[in-house]
Parts: structure tokens; C-alpha cells; sequence
């Protein structure tokens, strides 16, 4: 079923779990990370960042991607990650996606705060989330995900009172956080700030976000999740553990492309399961709160679009009055 942000992460905020936003450039990404939230009875994120487009061109994943939500069992968000352009959040929104990103942290925060304040209320209009983020989270070499390499990140990690005043400011449905955490498979074990995640947590009402999830250690996890992270991103290691599957499997040259579709399938379903089970969200499906809406017909983000469409419309005839 297709749902948006809020209907899996504020669950997952009230009962300290997390849940897993994988990217999928490819059916075979996809089908596997669908499979391991069937298999665990986990609430999903899945979908595609702006930097993977060109793996992977946004309305063709749309194609697949919505769809295989719409089908499956268990809610499942499609969610635009670190959304560069103004004009790609709007596609994706066209196209169907529950959710976005719109990445505007390493603009000024006054630009920062308009440009995505502006997103917000767009997102919302189509019954879609949206997620902000704050301080600036950068990207290990070789990162699939960017190439912001920087001397001292420290700089860039997210204050808490701007927390407040942006979430305040924008309307942002979650909130991604610079903690020390990096995209891509890190070289050097990272040093998150934990405290600082309390400290963000305990300052502002939304689900916080963890980027760069790949390559961190289970106790950095659990010590995110405790202190008050709901979202992990991955990619780097269903990625990794894909290829590895199809390198094992392609022992000769009599193999085909149908002999490694399986073992890629399968080696990300593994990988995703893994998450799920550490960051505590298999078996939480019975927490979604938009249980009720679906045995009405409509999820939670429908409904919300229908409400807001209905109060623009009352709002245009009472000015025209």
C-alpha cells in the first residue's frame, strides 16, 4: 500500500524504531527490498535520489516503483531522496511520488528556509511529505550519492535552536541532521554525535532523519535510534552486496543476464532484512497508522489531498463571494 512519511514515521517516533529508506535504480533493487519488508512485516521507504537519475531516469522508476506499492502488503513510502532541483520535486510529485526531499542545505539558511517553505506547501497539496535538512551531511570518496567532500564537518553539523526555528519555519515533515554521519562506505569509522541527536530530538516535534547509513556499525545504529533518529538511509550496502552476488555467480561465460537477476534479488532482500531486524522495525506493520484509512478504500496521504483540495475550493468561493 502506498503511504507517505508520516503515516510510518511518527509510529516509529512514538516507539523508538527506525525505518529503512532504500534506493531502488532497478527492478531487481527493488523487488528485493519489497520482499525482506513483506518477509519482516515492515514499513518501507523506497526510491531513487536526483545523483542516481542518470542509472536510473525518474518517471521510468516511477513506473515500477508505484506500482509495486501500491500492491504490496505492507505500507510502503516512494520517496525522492536529496531532491536538488525545484524542478525535479515537482516531477517526482507528478509522477506519483508519497514523498520528497527537497536538499537545499547548502544554500544560505534564509534560502534554505524559502525555497523549501515553498516546497512544503506544494508537497502537502498533493497529499505528499516532505523533508528538509538541516547543517550539511557530506559524502565519503567515491560516493554514489554526491561529492561534497569536506576539511572539517564539524561546521556543518546541525544546531539545535535552528532546528526548532526551521521546522517552525518551513513545515518540513521530517528533518534530515548533520551529526557526523557521511554518504557512501566509509574509509575511517565515523564519530556520530549522539548527544546531539538527543538534543535535536527533544527540541523539535518531527521525525529525524539519518543519512549515510551504509558502513556504520549496529551500535552506532541502535545508539541513533535510541537517542532519537526514526529514518536510515541506505544504499552503499544493498549496492555492494548485489554485485558481489552477481560476481559469484558469473563463474564462465555460459551464464546469462536471467542467471544473476536471481542472486541480486535475493542478496538485497538479505541485506534489507538485516536492516529491517536491527533498526527494530519487523513486525511493525501493526503500528501503521493509516490501517483505518485503508479499509476505507484510501490511505492516509489521499485523504489528506482530498481535504486540502476541498478547503483551497471553499477558500476560492469565499473570496469570490
Amino acid at each position: 500500500m502506498l503511504v507517505n512519511l508520516k503515516d510510518v514515521l511518527i509510529p516509529a517516533k512514538k516507539k523508538h524504531y527506525a525505518v529503512g529508506l532504500f534506493n531502488a535504480v532497478n527492478l531487481e533493487l527493488a523487488r528485493g527490498i519489497i520482499s525482506a519488508a513483506e518477509s519482516t512485516g515492515s514499513p518501507v521507504i523506497m526510491g531513487t535520489a536526483e545523483v542516481l537519475l542518470p542509472y536510473g531516469p525518474l518517471e521510468e522508476v516511477s513506473y515500477y516503483l508505484i506500482p509495486m506499492a501500491k500492491k504490496a502488503n505492507v505500507p510502503v513510502v516512494i520517496h525522492l531522496d536529496h531532491g536538488l532541483k525545484k524542478e525535479t520535486c515537482l516531477k517526482a510529485l507528478e509522477l506519483g511520488f508519497s514523498s520528497i526531499m527537497y536538499d537545499c542545505s547548502t544554500d544560505s539558511y534564509e534560502e534554505n528556509v524559502k525555497k523549501v517553505k515553498e516546497m512544503a506547501d506544494i508537497a502537502h497539496s498533493y497529499g505528499a511529505t516532505i523533508e528538509g535538512e538541516l547543517g550539511h551531511v557530506g559524502d565519503n570518496p567515491d560516493s554514489a550519492e554526491g561529492d561534497s567532500h569536506m576539511e572539517d564537518p564539524g561546521k556543518f553539523f546541525t544546531d539545535p535552536k535552528m532546528a526548532k526555528d526551521y521546522v517552525e519555519k518551513t513545515g518540513v515533515d521530517a528533518l534530515a541532521i548533520a551529526v557526523g554521519n557521511a554518504h557512501g562506505a566509509y574509509k575511517l569509522p565515523p564519530k556520530l554525535d549522539f548527544e546531539r541527536i538527543r538534543i535535536i530530538a527533544n527540541t523539535v516535534d518531527i521525525p529525524l532523519v539519518l543519512h549515510g547509513g551504509s558502513g556504520l556499525t549496529d551500535n552506532d545504529f541502535k545508539c541513533a535510534i535510541r537517542e532519537g533518529i526514526s529514518k536510515v538511509n541506505i544504499f552503499t550496502d544493498i549496492n555492494v552486496a548485489a554485485v558481489k552476488a552477481e560476481f559469484e555467480k558469473f563463474s564462465s561465460m555460459e551464464k546469462g543476464l536471467i542467471d544473476l537477476i536471481p542472486a541480486a534479488v535475493e542478496a538485497v532482500k538479505q541485506e534489507s532484512m538485516k536492516k529491517m531486524k536491527l533498526f527494530g522495525s519487523d513486525g511493525k506493520v501493526r503500528d501503521f497508522s493509516a490501517a483505518d484509512a485503508v479499509h476505507e478504500g484510501l490511505t492516509s496521504a489521499e485523504k489528506d489531498r482530498i481535504v486540502r483540495l476541498v478547503t483551497a475550493e471553499i477558500q476560492k468561493y469565499l473570496r469570490e463571494k
